[in-house]
């Protein structure tokens, strides 16, 4: 598989992915959290298209830092952020388009 993440490593305002390519990315642990891809923080879509997502949130601090992480599969990685929120799975795929979109920033 292409484009694995090999290993991460957490700070205080971001957070490193090292691939299997040799290459290493940063993310604001901000943008990441923000980005949620879980059915409550980014909604999901019913047959005819319509999004359903929960009300949006006013976070607090403790939501931009990382308690724990683990990998899902060959494809994903779990984060338990600091608000207990935990139910998104992050891609590698979604990961490498989040990076991509800051790095044009």
């Amino acid at each position: 598989m292409k484009n694995k993440i090999i290993s991460i490593d957490c700070y205080d305002a971001m957070i490193a992915f090292a691939w299997d390519t040799g290459e290493t990315n940063y993310l604001d642990l901000r943008l990441l959290r923000e980005r949620c891809p879980c059915a409550f923080c980014s909604g999901e879509k019913d047959v005819f298209g319509k999004t359903y997502k929960g009300p949006k949130q006013s976070l607090k601090d403790s939501a931009f830092s990382i308690v724990s992480f683990s990998f899902i599969g060959l494809y994903g990685v779990k984060i338990v952020w600091g608000d207990g929120h935990a139910d998104g799975i992050f891609t590698f795929d979604f990961i490498k388009k989040l990076i991509s979109f800051n790095e044009k920033k």
